[in-house]
């Protein structure tokens, strides 16, 4: 996303050639959405594609967020899940980005007036046809993210986690890794806030999406600068970034978690994957968690009700029946005209419930190669971008790349 609004200008030039170097890095999955400057993130992907070199551009995966609708002057209107829209959606995607599938297709956000099961049915449909391949999720919480599994195979979910956003550990986590869903984890320097390169006096541009965000705000601001600060501490004793330390916590917390690097530039996009080569061992989580406890931060991730998160996914209007849900009020719990027992909708033909359940996560088709993400550009996996099960990163040993700013609207 970065790479076409919301954090300021941009170098269309510098964009591309970070794009070309990710795939020649060995970084497999791009990231992207199709409400990201109303399609220019789309057609900036698109001709990353068409001007790499046969090979790399072999390599790499799509992945689609929609859904998200914008008004003529770019302000945000808004989520639309029906099956027709979604098909829309899809359509004008594969145009954009000037291929024949979406290797990875997600709603951007919950419509609160459409079930999950349906939207997830229609994506299931484009499967069927050819045009998607995988069925992914974005920022829904764990009561949504079964109702989704139950309708179709998931993918993965992706949704932000970092050291000062660990949110998703509660519950969200514990769910995924019980159903075999992978993580791909946005806003891993938190929008650049610990990336080690935000100093306290900048000025953010007034089309930088962070001018408005809490945590970039004052006191709050300074508050979080101070955990950066103690971050960098432990990062100069390994003689490392902050960024990679950041990024090298990300990829210790288990196999299943894939960071997306939001880099902008071949600089950062270095930077990141320098932190495939950070080592972390008992001592230095130890340390990094005290010089950054859970909830640390100070201001909440986006402005109030500008974007809605995982956290209030789970509370469909009240003419929309809950299903598995157990966290709304008794009085919303009125089945839908589709569900069954007052629970969510039965799997259609052929897609039912993902058999495979355990502690760890199914590898997914970009955890096989080194792949990176970031706003409007790639998502990491495999090797390089993400650690794996024979990769000597997993389990907190050597940590991945990670995302530059964020993506407000992921």
């Amino acid at each position: 996303m970065g790479m076409s609004a919301l954090y300021g200008d941009a170098d269309r030039t510098e964009s591309i050639a970070t794009v070309h170097a990710a795939l020649e890095a060995g970084v497999t999955l791009l990231d992207t959405g199709d409400f990201y400057a109303m399609g220019h993130n789309e057609m900036l992907v698109g001709e990353a594609l068409r001007t790499a070199p046969a090979a790399r551009r072999e390599q790499a995966l799509v992945s689609v967020k929609f859904g998200a609708l914008r008004s003529p002057d770019g302000d945000w209107a808004g989520y639309d899940g029906r099956p027709a829209a979604v098909k829309n959606f899809a359509a004008y995607s594969l145009q954009r980005l000037g291929v024949d599938h979406i290797d990875v297709y997600r709603m951007a956000r919950l419509d609160p007036d459409v079930p999950i099961e349906e939207t997830v049915g229609a994506i299931s449909e484009l499967i069927e046809k050819g045009y998607v391949r995988h069925v992914g999720l974005s920022e829904v919480g764990a009561d949504t993210i079964r109702r989704a599994a139950a309708t179709a195979p998931i993918a993965d979910l992706q949704i932000e986690y970092s050291l000062i956003s660990r949110g998703i550990e509660e519950s969200v986590l514990p769910t995924t890794r019980e159903l075999g869903i992978a993580i791909t984890a946005y806003g891993v320097l938190s929008r650049g806030l610990i990336s080690g390169h935000f100093a306290r006096d900048r000025q953010l541009a007034a089309n930088d999406f962070r001018a408005y965000s809490p945590r970039f705000q004052g006191e709050n601001l300074q508050h979080n600068l101070d955990l950066v600060e103690a971050l960098r501490k432990i990062a100069e004793q390994k003689g490392v970034s902050v960024a990679q330390i950041a990024i090298a916590w990300v990829l210790s917390r288990g196999d299943d978690i894939v960071p997306l690097v939001g880099a902008r530039t071949r600089e950062r996009l270095s930077e990141s994957l320098g932190a495939l080569d950070v080592t972390l061992d008992h001592a230095d989580l130890a340390a990094i968690e005290r010089a950054v406890p859970a909830d640390a931060a100070a201001g909440d991730r986006y402005p109030a009700r500008r974007w809605p998160t995982w956290a209030a996914s789970d509370q469909p209007p009240a003419r929309y029946g809950l299903g598995h849900a157990t966290d709304a009020p008794d009085a919303d719990r009125r089945a839908h005209p589709r569900s069954h027992r007052g629970g969510a909708a039965p799997p259609r033909p052929g897609q039912g419930h993902r058999g495979r359940r355990g502690p760890r996560a199914r590898r997914q088709p970009w955890q096989r190669l080194p792949a990176l993400p970031y706003e409007g550009g790639a998502a990491r996996s495999g090797h390089q971008a993400v650690a794996g099960p024979d990769h000597p990163g997993a389990r907190g040993h050597r940590r991945g790349t990670g995302p530059g700013p964020g993506d407000p609207g992921a």
